[in-house]
């Protein structure tokens, strides 16, 4: 395996996005968020890929901001770049995840804490191992949050308790993010690799556009008015409605037979 901070692997229409940095419990230095940006918008971007997967390897998903390089810069009088990295690098990276027009999983292996925590929150579904968690670890650092918290976290589990999650950090297990909304399922950590993969071919065989067009509709609504999101929902039903797979699909049920999407 290389030991790249970022790891890209696009295969049967499904992209997976892997930090690779497991000694450092795939915590983010500068280069790990420079690699991880790019890579997040190449596969944005990429029609090939009709479904992504968010990952981290050996016992973490994402701790988050590398604390060991964020001392050297505080010590070294640094700050700039300690803060400006929200701009140039957290808030493209979420941006690119929660805005592309396709569907994202995490594949939670490990912790998430902090902005890793965010990420994951930002993915359509979470699928969680078992002996994996959650930490809003920010006010234990004396930060606020970032990386798209305020707007995710309050949409799953509600203003109240997202507050209290992030006053309080502490690690919220498996089965309990299950309860709270944060994860899609629970899985046995030894099952986790099969199971988002048997989820993403599903969704990488879909009808990609259609399922674009529904993730970015939900995000519209969230912000804007009932009559702006009819509006916006009747754009993307214009848009869907002259694919190719609306046209296979409709074919397809007259014929009585499934239909094959081709993402198109």
């Amino acid at each position: 395996m290389t030991d790249a901070p970022v790891l890209y692997d696009l295969s049967d229409g499904i992209a997976t996005i892997t930090l690779n940095r497991p000694d450092a419990m795939n915590s983010l230095d500068v280069a790990t968020k420079v690699l991880l940006r790019e890579t997040v918008q190449d596969a944005a971007d990429d029609p090939a890929a009709r479904c992504v997967v968010l990952t981290g390897t050996g016992r973490a998903f994402c701790t988050g901001q590398d604390l060991k390089e964020h001392i050297g810069l505080l010590e070294s009088g640094g700050s700039d770049a300690l803060f400006t990295t929200v701009d140039e690098h957290y808030n493209p990276i979420v941006t690119a995840l929660a805005g592309m027009a396709k569907p994202v999983i995490a594949a939670v292996n490990g912790v998430a804490a902090g902005a890793g925590a965010s990420l994951a929150f930002a993915c359509d579904l979470r699928i969680v191992a078992d002996t994996a968690g959650f930490n809003l670890a920010f006010a234990n650092v004396a930060l606020s949050c970032d990386t798209g918290a305020s707007y995710h976290l309050p949409m799953l589990v509600g203003r109240a308790k997202a507050l209290e999650l992030l006053y309080f950090p502490r690690t919220i297990r498996a089965d309990e993010a299950r309860e709270l909304g944060l994860a899609t399922s629970v899985v046995p950590a030894d099952q986790l690799v099969d199971e988002v993969a048997a989820l993403a071919a599903r969704l990488a065989a879909g009808p990609t556009v259609a399922l674009g067009a529904m993730r970015r509709s939900v995000a519209y609504a969230s912000g804007h008015s009932f009559e702006e999101a009819l509006a916006f929902e009747s754009s993307k039903m214009t848009l869907t409605g002259s694919t190719e797979d609306h046209r296979a699909a409709v074919a397809a049920f007259v014929a009585k037979e499934k239909p094959v999407f081709e993402g198109r």
